[in-house]
């Protein structure tokens, strides 16, 4: 098995009858927080649209720029991914 294999083996989730089988997660995880900005701010601009709603839409870009900044991170955490190393490699 190759190491690339190893790190990012797939990830399976049993619920009843079915198996959900989520591979390359830090990829997935970055789609996720995409898709979670994209919401952010489209909601946030509606939100404008309505001067009572005008402070929560302000939060809402708030939150999606805060999530702007966990992206790099999620990317970072992809390449940088620490391991157990067994046992029978340790060096006495």
């Amino acid at each position: 098995m190759k190491d690339d294999q190893r790190i990012d083996s797939p990830l399976t989730v049993t619920i009843g009858h079915e198996q959900l089988v989520i591979r390359r997660r830090y990829e997935m995880v970055s789609i996720l927080n995409d898709f979670f900005i994209a919401i952010w701010f489209l909601l946030g601009s509606i939100f404008f649209l309505y001067q009572s709603l005008e402070k929560a839409a302000a939060w809402l870009f708030i939150i999606g720029s805060t999530q702007f900044l966990i992206r790099p991170m999620i990317r970072l955490l992809a390449h940088l991914h620490l391991q157990r190393v067994p046992e029978s490699h340790w060096q006495l």
